[in-house]
């Protein structure tokens, strides 16, 4: 069983459904005992860092997490669940999860932080990514399949192996990163057609060594 964590960032359904439509079973839950059993987790959602951290918090979703990390289960971030695995969101000014180690920025300012103001923000629509490592759950994936976006922030991890794809908004960023047994894409897989459904497929069978 696929558990998708529920913190009351929307986007769940359609997670679900793409789930469902490939032939694995899942449920969407914030019940900490129905996520210790499930077999993998999803971590997705959309909304601000400041409200979906206060969600995980109240819920104790925070050591769930963390918990089926150390423990070894397969977990996919997706979209503001990529985010909030971070340590820190310059979105709200908010305390993340810290998994991954490292910041999220405004798209409003370059690797500089100079303003660039005249980006279109927020990054909406589709775009390719640049692979930087092999995953199995890539696997498959050609050069130039596209993924849908909508995001103002992206993940800068401190440590670059753990950015697995990149994408260019104005600037590159990472927007695909992980390392041993959990992978995040900034992008939404369940709304990327069939490359998207790829990705889900491959992290349903995936046995992260």
């Amino acid at each position: 069983m696929i558990a998708i964590i529920d913190y009351d960032a929307g986007n769940l359904t359609s997670v679900a459904r793409a789930i469902n439509h490939l032939g694995f079973k899942c449920l969407i839950t914030n019940d900490t005992k129905e996520i210790k059993n499930a077999n993998r987790i999803i971590f997705p959602g959309v909304g601000a860092a400041g409200s979906a951290m206060e969600s995980i918090k109240r819920l104790d979703l925070d050591k769930a997490i963390k918990d089926a990390l150390l423990s070894g289960k397969p977990i996919l971030g997706i979209c503001l669940g990529t985010q909030i695995i971070m340590d820190y969101s310059e979105e709200n000014d908010t305390k993340c999860i810290g998994i991954i180690g490292g910041k999220v920025l405004s798209f409003r300012f370059d690797n500089k932080r100079e303003n660039i103001s005249w980006l279109k923000i927020p990054h909406m629509g589709w775009n390719s990514v640049m692979l930087q490592i092999k995953h199995f759950v890539l696997s498959g994936l050609k050069d130039n399949d596209e993924f849908y976006f909508v995001h103002g922030y992206y993940p800068a991890p401190e440590d670059n192996s753990h950015i697995i794809g990149t994408t260019v908004h104005g600037i590159s960023f990472a927007s695909i990163i992980g390392y041993n047994n959990i992978i995040a894409t900034q992008f939404h897989p369940e709304k990327s057609g069939k490359p998207g459904l790829s990705i889900l497929k491959n992290f349903c069978v995936w046995e992260p060594c």
